[in-house]
This record gives C-alpha cells, sequence and structure tokens, in this order.
C-alpha cells in the first residue's frame, strides 16, 4: 500500500508535509536517520506512521516529563490507546505492570534516566523495537555534557538486534549533529536538514540603559497588545516579579519555574493551552513540547545564553503558520547574568579535588551532596566524567565547556548589538543561507508592529491565575 493511503487511513490527511515522507522512507529501509524540521512540522509523524506499518512498539526518549506526558495525552485523545510514559510518574506497582505488558504498548515513552534503570535496560533488550526515537536531539548535545550525562549513554541503550535511530530536532547545528552522531552511535545517517527559517516570525529588538525601563516598557507593551504570549526570564524570582507586576495590572497570567509543584505546573500548562491564560512568564523550563497552535508573542526579558535556546524559545511562536513577533529586551549587564547561569551547574576545581579527595579516603563521593558541598546536578555531572578521565582531564574538560558556554553567550549578544538583519545572524549561525526576506522582516529592517500585533481587548480575570488547588476547592464548593 502506498504511504498517502496509510497517511489517510491513519490520520486523515491527503498529503505528508515537507521531509516527512522522506524520512519515513529511510526508516523503512532500516536506515537510521536525522530530521531537523522547524517547530510545527508535523516532526512526531516521522515515527508515529512507521509504527502503524511495522507493528511493532517505538521507544520514544523525550527529555520532560511535560514534554512526553503532553504527547501521551495527545495521542490517547485521537484514539490511541497503546500508548505509556514510562516516567517518576508511576508508582513502584504501576511501574512493574507498565514493565510486564511493555511490548504489547505501541507508542513508549521514557527519559533518558528511566531508560538507564537495570530493570528497564533489562526489558527493552528482551524487545523488538521498531524504532528508537529521541525527541528533541539537540539536547544530547546541549545538555548530556555538563547537564544530563545519561543522554551520553543512549547510544549502547540496546545492545542486540538494534533498531533503526530517528533523531528529531528544530535546530542543530553542525557541530551539534556531529554530537548526535557519535553519542547515538548512527551508520552513516540520512540527514533531512530543513531551513531552521520561519518566515511568519518577525523579530523586534528593545535596548534599554535601566531596569526600571524594560519593567515598564514590558508592562505597556503586554497591556494594550493581544496575545497569546510567552515571557522568558532568566531566573524564577524575575518571573515571579513580572507576573505580580502584570496581575496587579489585571493580566491573566501566570508564572511557570522549576520551583513550582509538578501537578501545578501541569495546570498552568492546560489553563495556557485552553485559553485561560494570555500570558506565561516562565523561565527555560516552559515551552519545549507545548503544543499551542496561536501563541503570537515571544518576548525574551533578557538575552539567553546561546542562539539554539533562543531559536527553540521563539519556535513556540506562530505554529498555525500566522505572523508572530519575537521580541527581545537587552539592559547594560544582562550578559553577566547570562555568564552565571550558563556556567551555574559545572562543578569548579574544587569540587573536582574533593571528589578525588573523598574516593582516596574510601568515602562515597556522593555524600558531597549530603555535605552540602556541591549541587546533586552538578554532582551527576562530574560523577559522570570522572568515571571516565583522570582528575587533570576533567577539569580541563569542564574549562572548555565553561569557555564554550562564554562564547555562546557573547555569540548571543553579538546579534543583540549589531545592526544587521536578525533573521540573516540567526540562519547563518546554523550554517544555512537565507534566499528570502518576508516583508517586515525584523527590527533592522522595518519591522512595524502595528502591522502583526492586535491591540489587547480586556477579558475578565477574576477566575484565572489561581493555583489547581484554588480551582478545584471553587468546583467542589460550588463557589465557582
Amino acid at each position: 500500500m502506498q504511504l498517502e493511503q496509510l497517511l489517510q487511513n491513519h490520520f486523515g490527511y491527503t498529503s505528508f508535509r515537507p521531509g516527512q515522507k522522506e524520512v519515513i522512507e529511510q526508516l523503512m529501509n532500516g536506515r537510521d536517520t536525522i530530521a531537523l524540521l522547524p517547530t510545527g512540522m508535523g516532526k512526531s509523524l516521522c515515527y508515529q506512521l512507521p509504527a502503524y506499518i511495522f507493528k511493532k512498539p517505538v521507544l520514544i526518549i523525550s527529555p520532560l516529563l511535560s514534554l512526553m506526558q503532553d504527547q501521551v495525552d495527545r495521542m490517547k485523545q485521537y484514539g490511541e490507546k497503546r500508548v505509556v510514559a514510562l516516567n517518576s510518574f508511576l508508582n513502584r506497582e504501576q511501574k512493574q505492570r507498565v514493565l510486564q505488558f511493555l511490548p504489547q504498548y505501541r507508542f513508549i515513552f521514557s527519559s533518558p534516566e528511566m531508560l538507564m534503570q537495570e530493570q528497564v535496560k533489562s526489558r527493552l533488550n528482551q524487545m523488538e523495537l521498531a524504532l528508537i526515537v529521541v525527541d528533541e536531539a539537540h539536547c544530547i548535545s546541549q545538555w548530556g555534557f555538563d547537564f544530563r550525562p545519561d543522554y551520553l549513554k543512549i547510544g549502547g541503550l540496546i545492545k542486540d538486534r538494534r533498531p533503526p535511530i530517528l533523531a528529531l530536532t528544530a535546530t542543530a547545528t553542525e557541530k551539534v549533529l556531529e554530537d548526535i552522531r557519535h553519542v547515538l552511535k548512527m551508520d552513516d545517517p540520512y540527514e533531512y536538514i530543513h531551513s531552521v527559517d520561519r518566515p511568519n516570525i518577525r523579530y523586534g529588538k528593545k535596548i534599554f540603559h535601566a531596569k526600571e525601563e524594560k519593567m515598564e516598557w514590558l508592562i505597556e507593551h503586554v497591556l494594550h497588545t493581544e496575545g497569546p504570549g510567552i515571557i522568558y526570564t532568566r531566573s524564577r524570582k524575575r518571573t515571579d516579579d513580572i507576573t505580580t507586576q502584570l496581575l496587579n495590572h489585571g493580566l491573566s497570567v501566570s508564572s511557570y519555574h522549576g520551583g513550582k509543584d509538578a501537578v501545578d505546573r501541569q495546570f498552568i500548562q492546560q489553563q495556557f493551552l485552553d485559553g485561560s491564560l494570555e500570558w506565561i512568564v516562565a523561565t527555560n523550563a516552559f515551552g519545549m513540547g507545548v503544543h499551542k497552535e496561536n501563541v503570537r508573542q515571544i518576548i525574551h526579558d533578557s538575552i539567553p545564553s546561546n542562539i539554539a535556546d533562543y531559536m527553540q524559545e521563539v519556535g513556540r511562536a506562530g505554529r498555525d503558520g500566522k505572523d508572530a513577533v519575537a521580541i527581545l529586551l537587552y539592559g547594560d549587564g544582562d550578559e553577566d547574568v547570562a555568564h552565571y547561569i550558563a556556567g551555574e551547574d559545572l562543578p569548579n576545581e574544587n569540587q573536582i579535588e574533593l571528589y578525588v579527595e573523598y574516593v582516596r579516603r574510601q568515602v562515597n563521593p556522593k555524600e558531597m551532596v549530603h555535605d552540602g558541598l556541591i549541587s546533586e546536578t552538578s554532582f551527576r555531572v562530574l560523577h559522570y566524567w570522572m568515571e571516565h578521565y583522570s582528575m587533570d582531564e576533567v577539569k580541563s574538560i569542564f574549562r572548555q565547556m565553561m569557555n564554550d558556554k562564554y562564547r555562546s553567550v557573547e555569540e548571543m549578544l553579538n546579534i543583540v548589538k549589531s545592526n544587521q538583519c536578525i533573521r540573516e545572524q540567526l540562519v547563518h549561525y546554523f550554517g544555512q543561507t537565507l534566499n528570502s526576506k518576508p516583508e517586515h522582516c525584523c527590527e533592522h529592517c522595518g519591522l512595524e508592529y502595528q502591522h502583526f500585533l492586535l491591540p489587547r481587548i480586556t477579558k475578565d480575570t477574576k477566575r484565572n491565575s489561581t493555583t489547581w488547588q484554588t480551582r478545584l476547592r471553587q468546583i467542589l464548593l460550588g463557589t465557582d
């Protein structure tokens, strides 16, 4: 049966989007594949259709709990029952039951950390998989080496009868692509590289010399322009501060960051998806895998740590193909905060030496965490590298990582301070060529915001911006 017929039978579409058919054909031929498809181009179909063709389970490795839960929920809404998320939301009994019946699922979502557990690895090695999918595969390079080292172990996950691997991402430089090939141990992969440019997104930029000016502009702008929108910040405190200011002006808005309870974050995300919230103010903990079609604005309250993160976050906008605007705010000294945040999880040389000392004294180095000498995240990174290299080699590796992070901040800063076309600079960073520009391309190409941002219509915000606990109480007590 032709792929187009299978596509219509299973998904109701009559034709493929660019790249989808090419990727699926390569997977059907058993070839490892890398697909760089911008946000909104239908990456998930590249593994969903093969699952129905091969009639074997597909393993999808996903970086975030919220991302995999969103994907599972969406599949269930469309009638797919044989889907499961193997993650920390499962209690012990639920996890054992899922593992027992794992071969009966069509789609299995999991995090890299969960897959490294011995009982999970053992179960997967007993199964025959159709595909291994690494979703948001840029995380291998951006997170694996210095934040979540279990990403670096994925390539050795399946010992025998390894199925084709599909690596999916929306943004990747040649260095990131090389990291993906190497870490996943890909065998001469087919690569479909689509342009990272999103012509429907216009790039704005505002420069301030005082923090107060930035906050004043932000409030004024959000009060008078239509959302939905996401405001990205660099810290939890800044996230909460901006949210409080906007709430005081009657906006339906909520903050979102890693310091909130997981269930609360899920509730806030759902409020944003169903339109109860006009705006989300968030750290980079929010966005990946959030499938909201009509986000009209992305505002960065400060410069991100690198261009790749910026493009990922900007990619939340305009998934419906309609016009959207991304505005980057810069204040003097923002790069200092970006430098600090970029390197805060990297162990320092003193911590490396302490690790060696704990080992010499025959003390479990994990006691460093209990002794308050290192964070859990930093220890996880340090422990991985110390298992593979000497102390001096690890020091050198981390120095290089820190230099790379500082250089990435400077690359982002150069775009902010340059008077050249923002779109051209972003596309060139990924080693691609921009063949054409949309009208009103960016701040330096005559961007007129009124052409793309509608005036805000005041809404009743009485019921919005509550916690999930408060809303549940209202419903149960009948005070809604």
